[in-house]
């Protein structure tokens, strides 16, 4: 997933999409597809490389801890600390406020530059302004967020959190400066000001001139204050629901003797050998409900995990009630119109409806033949009881499913039988060959200075370009400790953009005339603070800098980290976006990389999770990590068919999920009569093939992410349809090596990854697709993506 802030009103609307979140949420993933069918044997691993000792130390350094001590070892001449990142301000926690404190600095002077506007020629330069004062703002928030949620040292954390504070509260300051939003106005109404801008900056302008607008900025001034007490009153909310979300029973007593099944762990609390204390909230519940053999007990689990308690519902309502006010406030009719007009591809709620209407019936047949399997199950197990298996109820899903697909000891063999051709280190090396023949792109292992990485196993890779030289750095934190998130994720540590003439100007002259500033090399690194920059073709520019975070299990000396399969898919859907924050380096930071349209942000990462399966790309790299055999494929087919079974009711049960998203920040959520359990259950029933939920539950206050996806939890769902589609279209599902086609990744790349969030969202994808049926992105547009169903659905 993408590590996003919270969403607060003004120009830093995606920086700030999940602000103040300590973690980042976990993202539902897709099996990838496409490769499933059984074919030939691969062929040989592909050792070729355009750079044989980078490929090779990479994998050593990933592969190895002690080559990795050997490597990160500081020379002699590197005694100096550089920084967290190599920013010359961070080489001690009380940097980060002076950090904080001089960007401020910068940012105030540019918005009196903006504010005091007056010529055609000022006016012309009020997009880039702006966008370098978002930029300035984002430099710090970004990395201090990153850093107060995964640094180690408490000191610093705290430091990190302070410089978000203070940048973040002058952040809100910007929300009343309607200047601001006037003289953006008039920019926009000037001719020749906005003939003069290139396609870029114009579409940063109208960015720019949307957030304003859902800011509230043009209302009165009590009711711009209004608007600020409802948004810091959903922060709370908001966050307090996810926190403190409890079920309604926090224990279920069960007999002692009850059979829990071969796959739930037996410790877990007894009270004198006569009562088997099971927490609701727990792993070993959603265990029990596959494996549980008495349907009964299997009923009292299902209504303990499937019930939140009254406050948790309560506290969802009251969210989704200030809302809806908030929505009603600045003038749309609900708060989803509110946040779909916010770099969506969907634009509306109704076209939302019609995606998910259409996917919805391209998937019903499917669900309804697995659930035909799960019934004919049913009734095979109780040939003596034939009345009790009559019907599938809600409790029975899970169960069933489980005794279909095999044991979980089965399945957990398979597992570790793959996981031995799956070195972290070939894995990454894999990705770099991948990245070579796709787009000419090499993973290059960097040494780190004193002070530049927070932990001692974080690998600093440079990201190399066969054309463009070095494009970006990335910071890989793949590895568990127990004071770390374990949810994996991307983060924007810095992004793209041109940095001017007259930036280099101003940092030469600050550090002539203030000594307390840190020393460059250069004024163009002062301009950068000292983080990473390239010159191609005379024009500064700032190179993403990009962080990765995963939980893998370290080895130890020689002994190798081995991946189990969902854990490659899950490096591979994070090297999907790292992959796009590269490629998309836009001249304005607003549009780089990742900073495009949310529903279509998942796409090149869920793309990647096709390519994890695929025979051409695992014969890259797929070799056991002992004796150096190549991967068989019918390997990583079985346990895509493992996998896949019963997709359609997974996915119908996200479909429905999504649904609920929509409904909840429609303008339902205003009335008096609201009730959030009661439209959960009414979905279930209209639009479901599977067991709705029985009376008496209320599973939707454990459904933390309406707060972080307020009416685009879609989002998901549309781009693994728009993956599948690319994946079967763009890439031939991988038939022919058409997975490793330089051609077809460079087309991928023009149409699509290069553009980030430049250029509409619909063309790229359109053109990417050679389908002009969806050019327009109106509501038929959506609906014919829905048509196209995700990899249980699509018609070949």
């Amino acid at each position: 997933m993408i590590k996003y802030l919270q969403s607060r009103p003004w120009v830093c609307a995606s920086c700030l999409r999940q602000a103040g979140k300590a973690r980042p949420q976990q993202r539902w993933l897709s099996v990838a597809s496409g490769a499933a069918q059984a074919g030939p044997a691969p062929a040989p691993v592909d050792s070729a490389t355009s750079e044989k000792h980078d490929d090779s130390l990479l994998r050593r350094i990933f592969d190895s801890p002690n080559d990795w001590q050997a490597f990160s070892r500081p020379s002699s001449t590197a005694s100096q600390r550089a920084g967290l990142f190599r920013n010359a301000y961070l080489t001690k926690p009380e940097g980060f406020r002076i950090f904080a404190q001089a960007n401020l600095m910068k940012a105030q002077k540019i918005v009196e530059k903006v504010l005091n506007a007056s010529s055609v020629e000022e006016y012309r330069a009020i997009v880039r302004d702006l966008d370098r004062l978002s930029d300035l703002l984002c430099r710090v928030i970004d990395l201090s967020d990153f850093v107060r949620v995964t640094h180690p040292d408490m000191r610093t954390q705290q430091a990190a959190a302070e410089a978000w504070a203070i940048v973040y509260q002058y952040m809100n300051q910007l929300n009343t400066t309607t200047g601001l939003n006037e003289q953006l106005g008039k920019a926009l109404a000037n001719l020749d000001v906005v003939s003069s801008w290139t396609e870029e900056e114009k579409t940063v302008a109208e960015i720019l001139k949307l957030d304003f607008s859902k800011s509230a900025v043009n209302l009165p001034q009590e009711s711009r204050d209004k608007f600020v007490e409802l948004s810091q009153q959903i922060s709370e909310v908001g966050s307090a629901f996810v926190d403190e979300m409890a079920p309604a029973q926090y224990y279920l007593e069960l007999p002692g003797n009850t059979n829990l099944g071969a796959d739930v762990p037996k410790r877990m609390s007894l009270t004198k050998g006569s009562v088997i204390k099971l927490p609701t909230m727990s792993s070993q519940a959603q265990k029990a409900l596959r494996s549980v053999p008495d349907e009964n007990v299997r009923k009292l689990i299902y209504y303990g995990t499937r019930t939140a308690s009254h406050r948790s519902v309560k506290m969802l309502e009251i969210l989704m009630k200030l809302r809806a006010e908030l929505a009603q406030l600045a003038g749309f009719e609900s708060y989803g119109h509110m946040a779909l007009r916010d770099r969506m591809m969907a634009k509306s709620p109704e076209s939302v409806k019609q995606f998910l209407q259409a996917l919805a019936k391209n998937n019903g047949a499917i669900v309804q033949q697995e659930m035909a399997d799960l019934l004919k199950e049913k009734r095979r197990r109780n040939t003596s009881n034939p009345e009790a298996a009559g019907s599938l109820q809600a409790w029975d899903k899970d169960y069933y499913m489980a005794l279909v697909r095999g044991s979980m000891d089965q399945r957990f063999r398979h597992e570790r039988m793959l996981s031995s051709f799956f070195s972290l280190g070939s894995v990454m090396q894999g990705l770099s060959r991948l990245f070579n023949r796709l787009y000419g792109l090499r993973l290059v292992p960097r040494e780190t200075l004193p002070g530049e990485t927070w932990h001692p196993d974080v690998r600093r890779l440079d990201v190399v370009s066969d054309t463009d030289g070095h494009v970006a750095v990335l910071y890989c934190d793949l590895f568990y400790r127990e004071d770390k998130s374990p949810n994996p994720a991307h983060f924007t540590i810095r992004c793209s953009r041109e940095i001017s003439g007259y930036e280099i100007e101003e940092a030469a002259q600050e550090g002539e005339i203030n000594p307390n500033l840190p020393s460059f090399e250069s004024p163009a690194e002062a301009a950068n603070d000292g983080m990473a920059l390239s010159s191609q073709g005379g024009t500064v520019k700032q190179l993403p800098t990009i962080a990765l975070v995963c939980d893998f299990v370290q080895g130890s000396g020689d002994i190798r980290a081995l991946l189990s399969f969902h854990q490659l898919e899950t490096l591979f859907h994070e090297m999907g976006h790292a992959v796009h924050s590269v490629l998309a380096r836009t001249s304005l930071q607003n549009v780089a990389g990742t900073r495009c349209a949310t529903d279509l942000a998942e796409l090149p990462s869920t793309l990647m999770e096709h390519f994890a399966a695929d025979p051409s790309v695992l014969a890259l790299f797929a070799r056991h990590h002992e004796t150096g055999e190549p991967l068989d494929y019918e390997m990583v087919a079985e346990r895509l068919r493992m996998a896949k079974r019963f997709e359609g009711c997974d996915d119908e049960n996200q479909i429905i999920l999504a649904m609920l998203d929509q409904e909840y920040h429609s303008a339902r959520a205003a009335r008096q009569s609201f009730d959030t359990t009661a439209i959960y259950h009414e979905l279930q029933r209209t639009h479901g093939n599977l067991p709705p939920d029985p009376p008496g539950t209320a599973w939707q206050g454990f459904f933390g992410h309406l707060f972080g996806y307020g009416s685009t939890y879609y989002s998901y769902l549309f781009d693994r349809v728009l993956a599948e589609r690319v994946w079967k279209e763009v890439f031939r599902s991988g038939r022919d090596r058409a997975a490793v086609s330089r051609e077809n990744g460079e087309h991928f790349k023009d149409s699509l990854l290069k553009w980030g969030g430049s250029r509409e969202p619909w063309r790229c994808v359109s053109d990417a697709l050679r389908d002009e049926r969806i050019a327009h992105g109106d509501e038929r547009a959506m609906a014919l993506v829905g048509s196209w169903g995700t990899s249980s659905g699509v018609k070949e």
